[in-house]
């Protein structure tokens, strides 16, 4: 049964949680969430707010500070190379999605590894941050909800 995200705008039950990137242009990154990932736009710009299943990605460009964040500048990774935030979508079938998400122009640092407690893989969005796509497997076991697949 698939679970559909909260309304953005007035979550049932006063709150609903986001993901904010940061990003050096917003509809290159927008598209990109959209074409590969598959998600839906809800509002094109000043923030960008995608739903992707169950929840949201908000995207916003770069800038210094703001009157409620007068020290905080908004900036997108460095490089590609430094891990600092990394979303983590779990899904039953990581090689279905990977095949998916390739065919659309992800482009993947490996195909899914398996580590015994889950399967994985990982791409990197226009700016560089880190999605990491993944099944779990025997950590299930281990949790008592299930055989390992």
């Amino acid at each position: 049964m698939a679970i559909e995200a909260p309304d953005y705008f007035q979550p049932e039950g006063g709150l609903v949680l986001t993901h904010l990137l940061i990003v050096r242009d917003v509809d290159r990154s927008r598209e990109f969430y959209r074409r590969v990932l598959g998600a839906t736009v809800v509002r094109e710009r000043q923030p960008a707010i995608l739903r992707f299943h169950n929840s949201y990605l908000v995207i916003n460009s770069e800038g210094g500070p703001t009157d409620d964040k007068p020290d905080v500048r908004a900036q997108a990774p460095p490089d590609s190379h430094t891990l600092s935030s990394a979303m983590n979508i779990r899904v039953t079938d990581v090689r279905a999605v990977y095949e998916q998400w390739r065919s659309r122009g992800g482009e993947f640092l490996t195909e899914p590894k398996d580590h015994g407690v889950e399967i994985r893989c990982y791409l990197r969005d226009p700016d560089g941050y880190l999605i990491e796509l993944g099944q779990a497997t025997g950590i299930l076991a281990e949790m008592g909800r299930g055989a390992a697949a």
